[in-house]
């Protein structure tokens, strides 16, 4: 088996991860400009409990600290994709991933749960107390991550 056989899985669910990053934020940004909503802040909450819990402190004053927490939100969201999606590259290697029906589904829902779970955990949100347009606002975008992620990986497949 040659290298590049050997790592294409990786290639596929970096390629993946990045289109259903892609994908997942233009529907996002849509639904904002179409309703008029603001963007969450429920990335920067993230951040922020995430470095706390870890001991760390994010450094300056309390404006360049709200900036840092600004991209470092957004910068999960980048890591959760991609690494969703590099789990999809290796599933497929694996056998694991042959539909890309199921491959859309699942990689939407480990997406969606990747971030909803950590928020719910943290005290962030609570998807419980959620209304349908919340939550039709996080499926929606989350299954088109999904859609993506599988049709880039499945494009990799040629067994």
């Amino acid at each position: 088996m040659t290298a590049h056989r050997r790592f294409n899985w990786l290639t596929a669910g970096l390629a993946a991860g990045a289109a259903g990053t892609t994908a997942l934020n233009a529907v996002t940004h849509l639904d904002m400009a179409a309703r008029g909503r603001p963007t969450s802040s429920s990335p920067q909450m993230m951040a922020e409990k995430l470095t706390h819990k870890a001991g760390l402190e994010i450094p300056g004053d309390d404006e360049t600290r709200q900036n840092r927490l600004a991209g470092l939100g957004p910068l999960s969201g980048l890591g959760v994709g991609l690494g969703v999606g590099v789990a999809a590259g290796l599933a497929l290697r694996l056998g694991l991933a042959r539909n890309v029906v199921v491959t859309g589904v699942l990689a939407g829902a480990a997406a969606m749960a990747s971030t909803d779970v950590p928020m719910a955990v943290l005290g962030v949100s609570d998807p419980r107390s959620w209304s349908a347009t919340d939550w039709l606002s996080d499926v929606v975008p989350h299954l088109v991550y999904g859609v993506a992620t599988a049709a880039v990986v499945h494009s990799f497949d040629h067994d």
